[in-house]
């Protein structure tokens, strides 16, 4: 597996184990739609967020966060309701809200994780 493949997946196991510390309740991991893939999908309290993890072993070419372009975010939205559509309304729990939430890992060499969360990222 390539270095930059290993980053990220210890990112998004961090990123994974930040959020349940948090109160999020992990639905779905790494789920796949026509066109991408949601890191996770997640409940915070009754609003169910898509949440895109961006880690870096460094900031040397820009904040993980800077990542998240409107493109992106769109595609995530389109994943969402796709998720949406293949979770039948008698399985899925109940929510009142969508949001899109970002979660950022900083994975330096020789140091501690870094871990920073944006709830509710728009276009």
């Amino acid at each position: 597996m390539a270095a930059k493949d290993e980053v990220g997946r210890r990112g998004e196991q961090l990123a994974a184990q930040f959020l349940e510390k948090n109160g999020y309740r992990i639905l779905d991991r790494n789920w796949r739609g026509v066109g991408g893939e949601l890191d996770a999908v997640a409940l915070d309290g009754r609003v169910l967020a898509a949440v895109e993890v961006k880690t870096r072993s460094s900031a040397r070419f820009g904040h993980p966060f800077e990542a998240v372009t409107p493109a992106k975010l769109a595609r995530i939205g389109r994943l969402l309701g796709q998720w949406l559509a293949s979770n039948s309304p008698n399985t899925r729990p109940r929510y009142v809200e969508l949001r899109i939430d970002v979660v950022s890992v900083l994975l330096p060499p020789d140091g501690i994780p870094t871990i920073e969360l944006i709830k509710g990222v728009s276009l």
